[in-house]
């Protein structure tokens, strides 16, 4: 399987606008934030891994309600073809970073970036989000401040600070 499209974005990781249009209406109307959607694919299996959240937080429930839901969605679309597994999890504390409003709202935190290719020779960085403005997100390393450009990005999270 070739790479998937999200926000205009080539993404190894990120859902089709296919099945993040199909999904986000259906998390929104059961009142939880989608915050982002991974699309895995794994040989002839693939998984669909669903990140939702709330004002009161995650639980259980949620998960499996939301659950319910997509996979009666997904089953009369079928947007997906093969065998594919459907996980509905909270984003915890490591949370995934999938749009450019995700690194405006953590601005200050501490996150952990991997390109699609290198940027300076690199395609792993670990700092603190100064910002994201023009669809560059500002990140402060130890070495400095690295400008790298969202659309490079492959996986990003929160890193958990106790």
């Amino acid at each position: 399987m070739g790479p998937l499209f999200v926000y205009g974005v080539v993404c190894m990781r990120r859902a089709s606008p296919q099945i993040q249009a199909l999904i986000e209406p259906v998390v929104a109307a059961l009142g939880y934030e989608l915050v982002g959607i991974e699309h895995l694919a794994q040989g002839r299996h693939s998984l669909l891994r669903i990140y939702i959240d709330s004002s009161d937080g995650i639980g259980v429930d949620d998960c499996e309600a939301v659950s319910h839901q997509v996979s009666g969605a997904l089953e009369v679309e079928d947007p997906i073809t093969g065998a594919y597994t459907l996980e509905v999890s909270s984003p915890g504390l490591d949370r995934p970073l999938f749009a450019p409003e995700h690194f405006e709202r953590y601005t200050g935190s501490k996150v952990k970036v991997a390109l699609h290719t290198p940027l300076n020779g690199r395609r792993r960085y670990v700092g603190v989000i100064q910002g994201c403005a023009d669809g560059v997100i500002s990140v402060m390393t130890e070495e400095g401040e690295v400008s790298i450009p969202f659309d490079s990005i492959d996986k990003a999270n929160l890193v958990p600070e106790f």
